[in-house]
Formats: structure tokens, C-alpha cells, sequence
């Protein structure tokens, strides 16, 4: 017995240098979450606005865009990388068939508003989820996420991180341009 016990620090031992290798795997992308939501509705849900902001809250039922598609942004003032996204997103509200809405995820109302003040508001609504229960209906896992709803607010694709970089904009200018049936033009 005392000569198996011998072996379990070597066997733990193996056994972690295992699942760091997993982890360290160039091919495995960490970003690549999958969300039940995918060709789903939207979840039901219904947020207050940001206290300060002249714009209404968000809810499910205002996600229907018959004019095109909806952009749902979970953003927070205190998320580096939400800031560092801000200016594309702020790009793509000047498409007509694209309408950019968002919901400020467990953030302080002031520090909301003068978040929004300092880079510019581009949302047609936000809803205040201070508490994070529309979150975990969506079923985020941190901020930023973005998703992409077709005009009956069914989801059809989801972004998580920041929209930076080459990769992450062209990628999601694709899934634009195929949920819109078009280009979404230039989102760099």
C-alpha cells in the first residue's frame, strides 16, 4: 500500500503537466465559446436605462429591426479592452440596416455616463444591468461581447472580446455582411 502512495505525487504531477500542455495549445482559441443562442431568439429580458443618459432601456422586444440588422454590445466603463472597441462600433452605426444597441454590464451609472460622455454615445438604447441577471441569460462571460441579431431578433452570431485588430473586424464584417445579405462596408 505505502509502495502506491509512493507514485500519486508523480501521477498529480503528470496529470497537471498535462492539462497546462492542453492550455498552452497554439490551435485551441480560448475565444471560441460556444453559445446555445446561436439561431435562437434572444432571451427574454427587460433593463431600465442608465440613470443620466437621455436614451431609453433595453428589452427583448426592442431587438425586432425590421429595417435591417441589430447590434447588441455588452460594454462596461471599467473594460479596457470595451474602450478600445468603441470607435468601430461607433463606425458601424452609420449604416442604415445596422442599429447598435447596448447593455452597460455591472457598471456604476455616473462612470457609465461619463464614459459615454468622453467617447461618444453611439446606441440607439442601452439598458442598465447592474446587477448582472440579463448577462447571465445571455450567457456572457465577460466584457466585451457582442452579438449580431436578424431582424426578428433571433441571434446570429456572437463576438467575444473586443472587435481590434484585422482578424477580429474582418471576422465580424463577414458575419455582417452575411446576416444584412450585403457589405458592411469598411469597419477598420
Amino acid at each position: 500500500m505505502k509502495r502506491r502512495l509512493a507514485f500519486l505525487p508523480l501521477l498529480t504531477a503528470v496529470g497537471l503537466g498535462m492539462f497546462f500542455a492542453w492550455g498552452l495549445d497554439p490551435d485551441r482559441d480560448p475565444n471560441a465559446i460556444p453559445s446555445v443562442l446561436i439561431s435562437k431568439p434572444a432571451p427574454d429580458f427587460d433593463l431600465p436605462p442608465v440613470p443620466g443618459i437621455a436614451i431609453p432601456g433595453l428589452a427583448r422586444s426592442d431587438l425586432d429591426n425590421a429595417d435591417g440588422v441589430t447590434v447588441l454590445n455588452v460594454f462596461a466603463s471599467w473594460c479596457v479592452p470595451c474602450q478600445a472597441e468603441h470607435a468601430v462600433l461607433s463606425r458601424m452605426t452609420d449604416r442604415p440596416d445596422i442599429r447598435l444597441v447596448g447593455i452597460n454590464y455591472k457598471d456604476r451609472p455616473e462612470d457609465a455616463v461619463d464614459w459615454l460622455r468622453e467617447l461618444g454615445n453611439p446606441y440607439a438604447r442601452i439598458g442598465s444591468d447592474r446587477d448582472g441577471r440579463a448577462g447571465i441569460e445571455w450567457g456572457i462571460s465577460g466584457v466585451p461581447e457582442t452579438f449580431i441579431l436578424g431582424s426578428s431578433g433571433r441571434v446570429l452570431f456572437r463576438h467575444v472580446g473586443p472587435i481590434v485588430g484585422d482578424d477580429a473586424i474582418s471576422e465580424f464584417a463577414a458575419a455582417l455582411d452575411e446576416a444584412v445579405g450585403g457589405t458592411s462596408g469598411d469597419l477598420s
